[in-house]
């Protein structure tokens, strides 16, 4: 980027709402991590040509996709380059290394979750046809989906049952033809008998191995992972945490300890409308506050606040965001509601996560300058479609991550204590994620300890805390957020460092998103001249 420009790259042409973004025909090799990540590709990139299809995840199916990949040319560019090279190593970890469709259900959820067509990049009739045709698609996808799950640990079927049950509400409004609806529902029950088996009679072990843990972690990123090393950075960063924590509870609270505030503020939460109502007004609170901030430039874009879908209340909140490719159209930031089925008290304990203290931070988390900014400047920004169609999971939680910490550090709502100790609050729950991946994979922690840790350690009511834990088996990656935000901040130091009185922060942001979500060993690029 040249010095003390302050800039956004845009596509030539028109990018209105009736545009769709032109592409070359691609290298083979980048065509075959879309068809084995089938599910990201449509709806994280926008690639809706794989609309109405399912992936064959079948032992045969991974087996014939994953003799397809690093067939081809080099990339012309070297950052495009490692980053394919990096994505191409993760897929070999995680269906090769790791065989992730043997065992966890989350790859095959997604496969089959008909939400992708909820939001409206497309008419209705587009979308509803695509519905139709995905159900059709079921009966295959669940059969080849039950040959492969042949090792599902216990804690991992149960803890996706919800939402793999979820996958059947609202299967009566597919615009399909009866049959194809009987057949999807009948083919969805063969599957929740699958996994209702394996909670039941399942290992009880959902660790993967120090090993494979490792290189679930770093091939993606292009790293090697010492996860020893990784423990005592989680350690530390603890430590920082609870330090800013004290402090700024000492400001709203002088006397009392954090324990005791963070749990008084926690019950300062609305009911799940007010939640939805309290988000929208934030979305806009942010917004504002980035762009005035000159953290980044203006990104335009309409982003929705409303509940998750069944399908995908596995996680507290989620963003839905516009792909790359796809015409201008609403994000969705999702939060997911308490269960109908819980008790008074324990809907409480859910919601205390959406009080006035931590929905700051998720908002911000999720839409800006988080997930729906980072999508946007992918959009507006990023050049090729290496960068604008995959996406590193350790950059993009972690930028989101050092979203929120980069509001308090730029004086967000300085005079009210709150967001900071939100924020922090927010922090330590990833923290504790790390913390939590590694025990559970390493076998030095079951999900009961994990689930102690989140109460102990972040704050977390026992619903919420259990959520938290339960996560670790199916998602041992989460531990990304915390990693993520910690390579982004050194890579600030290291820019500030070199740039000197040319450094600004929007210099700095938009130099690592025109890259589009990078993995995190190629991150050092953004400071190289262009």
């Amino acid at each position: 980027m040249p010095e003390g420009c302050n800039r956004l790259v845009r596509l030539p042409g028109d990018r209105g709402a009736d545009s769709r973004y032109v592409r070359p025909m691609v290298s083979d090799r980048l065509r075959a991590i879309w068809e084995l990540h089938m599910p990201e590709t449509r709806e994280l990139a926008g690639l809706h040509e794989f609309d109405g299809q399912v992936q064959d995840l079948s032992p045969a199916g991974v087996e014939a996709l994953l003799a397809s990949l690093g067939r081809g040319a080099l990339e012309p560019d070297a950052h495009d380059e490692a980053h394919l090279s990096a994505a191409e190593a993760g897929a070999r970890a995680a269906f090769s290394v790791v065989e992730i469709h043997r065992w966890n259900p989350l790859v095959h959820l997604l496969n089959l979750d008909l939400a992708c067509y909820d939001r409206e990049y497309a008419s209705a009739d587009e979308r509803a046809a695509a519905k139709a045709a995905h159900l059709h698609g079921w009966p295959d996808a669940i059969a080849g989906a039950i040959e492969s799950l042949d090792s599902i640990p216990a804690p991992v079927a149960a803890a996706l049952l919800p939402a793999v049950r979820g996958l059947g509400e609202g299967l009566e409004f597919v615009a399909a033809d009866l049959a194809t609806r009987d057949r999807g529902r009948a083919c969805l029950e063969k599957l929740i008998a699958h996994l209702e088996n394996a909670a039941a009679s399942g290992s009880p072990d959902a660790s993967l191995g120090p090993q494979k843990l490792a290189r679930l972690l770093g091939d993606p990123e292009a790293m090697t992972v010492d996860l020893g090393r990784l423990e005592e950075v989680a350690d530390a960063e603890r430590a920082r945490l609870i330090d800013r924590l004290v402090h700024d509870c000492d400001r709203l609270r002088p006397g009392l300890s954090p324990a005791e505030v963070v749990r008084e503020l926690l019950c300062d939460h609305p009911d799940d409308e007010g939640i939805y109502a309290a988000a929208r007004l934030l979305v806009e609170e942010l917004r504002t506050f980035t762009t005035e901030r000159g953290l980044l430039p203006e990104l335009g874009g309409t982003c929705r606040v409303g509940p998750a879908p069944p399908s995908r209340r596995y996680a507290i909140a989620m963003m839905s965001w516009t792909g790359a490719y796809e015409p201008e159209a609403p994000a969705c930031f999702h939060v997911n509601p308490p269960d109908p089925s819980w008790d008074h008290e324990t809907k409480e304990r859910w919601r205390s996560l959406f009080s006035a203290t931590t929905l700051p931070a998720i908002t911000a988390h999720e839409v800006t300058p988080g997930h729906f900014a980072h999508g946007r400047m992918i959009r507006l920004a990023a050049r090729g479609d290496v960068r604008r169609s995959l996406s590193s999971l350790g950059f993009v939680e972690g930028w989101a991550h050092y979203a929120e910490e980069l509001l308090v550090e730029e004086g967000f709502r300085h005079d009210d204590p709150r967001f900071a100790i939100g924020v922090w609050v927010a922090a330590l729950v990833r923290v504790t994620r790390l913390a939590s991946a590694l025990g559970i994979h390493r076998g030095t922690m079951t999900v009961h300890d994990a689930a102690a840790r989140f109460r102990e350690d972040a704050f977390l009511e026992a619903p919420a805390a259990q959520s938290e834990a339960s996560r670790a088996t199916f998602d041992p990656t989460y531990g990304r957020y915390t990693w993520g935000k910690l390579e982004i901040l050194a890579l600030r130091d290291e820019a500030i460092a070199r740039w000197g009185p040319r450094f600004s922060l929007r210099r700095f942001h938009e130099s690592m998103l025109e890259l589009g979500a990078p993995p995190l060993g190629t991150l050092g690029d953004a400071l190289e001249p262009v």
